[in-house]
């Protein structure tokens, strides 16, 4: 979503800040807002062409470009201008093609088939099936992409071509899951693999830069048409930060949740882009205090999270109530209204159960600062209701032991969901996410029904926040900064700072 700053009044040594305006909505060049008719004539003059883009990016050189090995936000700028993946996901979370050609699944939809297109590298040579098996093997070995396959057994090239997908559960939307960078086979192990995107990586006497391909095999509309884009070498955010502000660089990705996020103060467009970080609450169902599901069901009344929103990530999160990112078409604003912040009705659970009064243990790991401050500000929250709490601030082994352990009554954690808004993880029994009891079968079961048939995903989330053991506080965005007027038409998605698609639809692909 666009967001559009005000010009700041800003001394060079930033003496004095006369503020800062945020408005939702698309950039409007000043102007009256008028729209003149004018007689038009033929003219003989020729077209002025437009001038040349100029824009400068910033990387760490010193940290990989391998998608499946970086997870940096500020060289994930690069990826959507290096990589292409089968599918690309646009902001409202709908699924278009890339790399695929054609798909086919089962009625089941426990096998896909999807071919390719014929693409080229940025080196000349022809994607081939083998570099998608490659890629897909190595995502599925990946911390940031593994996640996504808890569903497939196997992935082969089918005998009459395609790359075949085996799921071990129906899959309504795989697809949606898929969009992964692909590099060449041999290179799913290097540290600059080659791409099918639209630009290369070249380095030069003066430092590397991309080069716009003058090959590239598809013909999309980018809001980067620079034929060549100069790379300053990133040292830290300030570094990053000042070099935006004070030099030439025009775009940045920031990660506002981050404990060294740098505050950007002067005139730009900025833009928020989603990353699937999902900060919650999760209870010890063994807990004197939240064994119960009435009382349970309760605590999200007691989470002010536009508070938290506003207050710990500058609005680059969005408050959700129920575990689904609420820009996705998962996310039914109607049953989240049901799960709002209204503390009376957690002060009267707790008063039904005489609990007022009872200590409340919330464990956090301390190595986060950003996500101990919320969680200190989750206790002063309970503390307004009527609790004790006792704060358990532990790093490392520690935590991870007092977790494992269950020797807490609630905890403060973040993961990062897939696109799916796939919670398999917290409620089955083998899931990385189930500290404090939460795995059950009936919820397994939902989760897998909300991954066949979307529309399942009410059902599956009223009877999360009804039970109450896990309870959502929001989820987390980068904020993209641009210098005015340099990029027209950006469009940035989750994780994929410069979006575009080929023009296609699922629909117009399946066979």
């Amino acid at each position: 979503m666009k967001r559009i700053i005000g010009i700041l009044l800003c001394c060079l040594l930033a003496l004095s800040l006369f503020g800062c305006s945020t408005d939702e909505g698309e950039y409007v060049p000043t102007g009256d807002g008028l729209h003149w008719e004018e007689d038009v004539t033929e003219s003989t003059e020729p077209t002025e062409e437009a001038p040349e883009q100029e824009l400068v990016l910033i990387y760490y050189p010193d940290k990989t470009l391998n998608p499946y090995l970086g997870s940096d936000n500020t060289n994930l700028v690069l990826y959507s201008l290096l990589y292409q993946s089968l599918f690309v996901v646009d902001s409202d979370y709908n699924v278009t093609p890339m790399l695929c050609s054609r798909y086919t699944v089962t009625e089941n939809m426990k096998n896909y088939v999807f071919y390719i297109e014929d693409a080229t590298f940025s080196d000349g040579t022809p994607l081939t099936e083998e570099d998608v098996l490659a890629s897909i093997q190595a995502a599925r070995t990946s911390q940031r992409f593994k996640g996504r396959f808890k569903g497939v057994d196997s992935v082969k090239i089918g005998e009459n071509g395609g790359i075949i997908f085996y799921l071990n559960t129906a899959y309504e939307n795989f697809p949606i899951l898929l969009d992964i960078p692909i590099v060449k086979a041999a290179e799913v192990e290097a540290d600059r693999p080659l791409g099918t995107g639209p630009y290369l990586l070249e380095q030069t006497v003066s430092g590397d830069r991309l080069r716009r391909r003058n090959d590239w095999w598809c013909d999309a509309e980018l809001a980067v048409t620079a034929s060549s884009i100069p790379l300053v070498e990133a040292k830290s955010n300030t570094q990053i930060r000042d070099a935006f502000e004070f030099e030439n660089v025009g775009l940045v990705c920031a990660n506002p949740g981050s404990d060294n996020y740098a505050d950007y103060r002067c005139d730009y467009e900025l833009w928020d882009c989603e990353n699937g970080i999902f900060l919650y609450i999760a209870c010890n169902l063994e807990s004197t205090v939240f064994s119960k599901s009435s009382v349970r069901a309760n605590l999200t009344h007691a989470i002010d999270r536009d508070l938290i929103v506003s207050k710990y990530y500058q609005d680059f999160a969005h408050s959700a109530t129920l575990p689904a990112s609420p820009l996705s078409p998962y996310y039914n604003n109607h049953l989240a209204s049901r799960y709002g912040y209204d503390p009376d009705k957690f002060i009267q659970a707790i008063s039904d159960h005489y609990l007022t009064g009872a200590t409340v243990r919330i464990l956090v790991n301390k190595a986060d600062t950003l996500r101990l401050k919320i969680a200190r500000e989750i206790g002063t929250m309970l503390e307004a209701c009527g609790l004790l709490v006792e704060m358990m601030e532990h790093a490392g082994s520690d935590y991870y032991y007092y977790l494992g352990i269950g020797e807490f009554d609630i905890y403060v954690s973040q993961t990062r969901l897939s696109a799916n808004m796939d919670l398999t993880a917290f409620f089955s029994e083998n899931g990385s996410l189930r500290y404090g009891g939460l795995a059950d079968e009936t919820f397994r079961v939902l989760c897998r029904d909300a991954l066949a048939n979307r529309g399942n995903y009410l059902n599956l989330h009223q009877e999360i926040m009804e039970d109450g053991r896990l309870c959502p506080v929001l989820f987390q965005t980068y904020s993209i900064h641009a210098t005015r007027g340099l990029l027209t038409g950006l469009s940035p998605s989750r994780d994929n700072v410069f979006y575009y698609d080929l023009g296609k639809t699922m629909a117009e692909i399946r066979y």
